[in-house]
């Protein structure tokens, strides 16, 4: 394998299209998966509580998912700091207190922080998707040495993240089987959400951008028509003086 990892697959995801958006079913489900196996070791960082409601989850849900989390604030009258519920206000808590015990507790390795991952890596959602699914056992002849998986997708193949998503380890609450393959494209949904919140609100006013400017055009072909037709088509005679008519 090349030392750039195997390059991924092109996959079909929904929101690709000039004016298709994020499956916003998907989003939630993603996040569910998030949740429940990756936010054990990744941090989300630049996701609030407050940028779920409206995408994947009502106000008052994710109100209560913020109040399940204990958040150190202060200080308070007396100069000490306290614990209280989470708020929308507040960033999604991070998995280890800082990147040395996140070290420690991952023999060496950082687990990267997943807000930007998407557009962080090279092939974006193929990459992660065919990352998430493509743990093998190594070829003959391929070493992997104790504490490391192969994944062909992984730059140099030998990766720290062991493969955590199968069938049924994640229970959708909408029904749908959550197949290792269903889960992993949720979830990179999900997080390519999370690079691009804006991704949905980008691809509208763009679309009234385009209404908007090809109409103006349109009117200032028909005024420059208008005004200057007239004097483009005109014919100019020159009709010399009488007394050099002969």
């Amino acid at each position: 394998m090349a030392d750039e990892g195997l390059h991924p697959p092109a996959y079909p995801w929904p929101h690709q299209g000039l004016f298709d958006t994020f499956d916003h079913a998907s989003i939630r489900r993603g996040y569910q998966v998030y949740r429940e196996v990756c936010a054990a070791c990744h941090s989300l960082d630049r996701i609030a509580w407050r940028n779920l409601v409206g995408v994947s989850h009502t106000a008052d849900e994710a109100r209560a998912m913020a109040e399940e989390v204990e958040y150190t604030d202060g200080p308070d009258d007396n100069g000490e700091m306290f614990q209280r519920p989470g708020k929308l206000s507040d960033y999604l808590p991070a998995p280890y207190p800082n990147e040395e015990a996140a070290r420690a507790s991952n023999s060496g390795a950082l687990p990267p922080d997943l807000s930007l991952i998407i557009k962080a890596r090279h092939g974006g959602a193929d990459y992660v998707f065919s990352l998430l699914t493509g743990y093998m056992d190594p070829p003959a002849g391929v070493d992997i040495r104790e504490g490391m998986n192969y994944n062909p997708y992984f730059p140099g193949g030998a990766i720290s993240m062991a493969r955590v998503l199968f069938d049924g380890v994640v229970e959708y609450e909408d029904g749908t089987p959550a197949t290792s393959s269903q889960m992993a494209k949720d979830v990179v949904t999900f997080l390519n959400w999370a690079a691009e919140p804006e991704h949905d609100e980008r691809k509208k006013m763009g679309l009234k951008a385009v209404i908007l400017f090809s109409t103006l055009f349109a009117i200032s072909i028909y005024v420059k028509r208008f005004k200057w037709g007239v004097i483009k088509n005109r014919k100019i005679f020159y009709k010399p003086p009488a007394d050099q008519a002969h």
